[in-house]
């Protein structure tokens, strides 16, 4: 009946399997909520490649389910610094091009290194962590080789996500964790809306895993053993340990003039010879890295939201996260790490919204819109400075002055702004955000006192305005 308080419990459908869709979903399990994922793919498989989490992004995975940790740590995580003498992990930038000494050509001069910490960062290969991150969620919560098609609001003002095989579902909220090329972030803009997509960034990546052995031969003990970030002119690698220290996942990342061709194909073959032409002129160790690299490469063109970020991450009980809705450039290595704050922030919202029903002060459709509400005022900004942010750190590293001797000392002044960048993503005050989004949400939504009859426009729990039967207009249906 219109105006009757939803005694079920919340169902939330979460489209995309990754590793925010997952870790989201195993926060919510612990709020008794039900949830689905639905996942395009015929398995859980990321690549390869490595990657790593900041000690903050670790402590958020705790705060909503302390089994995300425990995949993360199972699944062969390692401090992506190792030196006997200080236990704490740094970010190092070295002079990835010059051969500053006549009498040693494979010396490199350390840049700048700034303290992250005790395990400030602990790096891992994604597929590791992904396979482990699929045994926290219950199986039956997931259903594969789902492609979503269209989603409709219902008159009960539920929704219906219609996918390309024919089948449907329905649920309560749903909620966009599928990655850069988001077909929720479609659905919410529209197809000719340039923010619907990501657009290309004119930098290309190249990454492989290297054994340890092999990796200390080209750099040494310590450089293998320890994160380095190898800058030049429109070039930059990146490396780090992984897999229990048996291997470092590396990165090259180079300078593009040009426009990428076809933006749906983002990855295409590569040979490793390219690289070892675009890095001849470079240290011996960089050069002599790359040749432990496979023959057979991918090219990975480089995209982002900077262009046209999202001017909103909800419409209604439709909402985005992680990728889906500020993807990044990978050159801080925090879009996975921001993409746990959000599902941090929306766990923390979902909580809200239990104890909202329970006081039977408002409706499931009305909690969940304001829920979202909330979670694009806490995040959007946060999130889409990130992302800006990524890109002006690259620029940084790939500054042709690291070419010319005369100009080494106004390249070496970029540091002091890498450093502040850096610091406001590791030291991101997560419990002021929950605290924050608890307020927010109350001002929306306060707890009813007892022997309140009226409390934000509720008679005795029930709504006086805004019922689930309310037609809300959503055009995210496409053909």
């Amino acid at each position: 009946m219109p105006g009757i308080v939803e005694q079920t419990p919340i169902e939330v459908a979460i489209v995309g399997g990754g590793i925010i869709g997952l870790s989201l979903a195993a926060g919510l399990i612990k709020q008794n909520v039900k949830v689905k994922v639905y996942e395009q793919s015929k398995g859980f498989r990321e690549i390869g490649a490595g990657m790593a989490f900041t000690a903050n992004a670790i402590r958020c995975m705790g705060l909503m389910n302390p089994d995300i940790v425990s995949a993360l740590r199972s699944g062969g995580s390692v401090a992506t610094s190792l030196d006997k003498n200080d236990p704490n992990d740094y970010l190092r930038w070295i002079d990835g091009y010059n051969k500053r000494r006549k009498d040693d050509p494979s010396y490199q001069q350390m840049l700048f290194k700034i303290d992250a910490g005790y395990k400030g960062f602990e790096g891992t290969r994604r597929d590791q962590f992904l396979e482990a991150l699929v045994k926290v969620i219950p199986q039956e919560i997931v259903e594969l080789k789902k492609r979503l098609d269209t989603i409709e609001e219902k008159a009960d003002g539920r929704l219906q996500l219609n996918f390309t095989d024919g089948s449907s579902a329905e649920a309560d909220a749903v909620i966009g964790c599928d990655g850069i090329k988001s077909r929720v972030r479609e659905l919410i803009f529209g197809s000719d809306n340039p923010a619907s997509y990501p657009h290309y960034t004119h930098k290309v990546a190249y990454r492989a895993l290297v054994p340890m052995d092999k990796a200390i031969q080209a750099l040494g003990e310590y450089k293998a053993r320890n994160q380095h970030n190898h800058v030049g002119p429109n070039a930059h690698l990146i490396h780090y340990p992984v897999a229990n220290q048996t291997m470092i996942n590396a990165t090259v990342f180079l300078s593009d003039p040009n426009e990428w061709p076809d933006d749906k194909l983002t990855v295409v073959p590569a040979l490793r010879k390219d690289l070892e032409a675009a890095f001849a002129d470079w240290n011996p160790c960089l050069t002599a890295l790359i040749r432990y690299f496979p023959e057979k490469l991918e090219k990975w063109a480089v995209f982002d939201t900077w262009d046209y970020p999202a001017p909103f991450f909800n419409k209604v009980t439709i909402c985005l996260a992680g990728d889906a809705a500020h993807a990044s450039s990978p050159h801080h290595g925090a879009g996975a790490c921001c993409g746990i704050e959000d599902a941090l922030c929306l766990v923390t919202l979902i909580k809200e919204v239990n104890a909202s029903l329970r006081e039977k002060s408002t409706t499931k459709k009305e909690a969940l819109d304001s829920a979202f509400e909330v979670f694009d005022r806490m995040r959007r900004t946060r999130s889409q400075w990130l992302v800006n942010s990524s890109r002006r750190v690259c620029d940084l590293y790939h500054q042709p002055e690291w070419g010319q001797e005369q100009k080494w000392i106004k390249a070496e002044t970029c540091f002091e702004e890498i450093k502040d960048r850096s610091l406001k993503i590791w030291h991101f005050d997560y419990d002021t955000m929950i605290k924050q989004t608890v307020q927010e949400y109350a001002k929306m939504h306060p707890v009813k006192k007892v022997g309140e009859e009226v409390v934000n426009g509720s008679e005795n729990g029930v709504r006086t305005n805004g019922t689930a039967n309310d037609p809300v207009a959503v055009a995210v249906a496409v053909n």
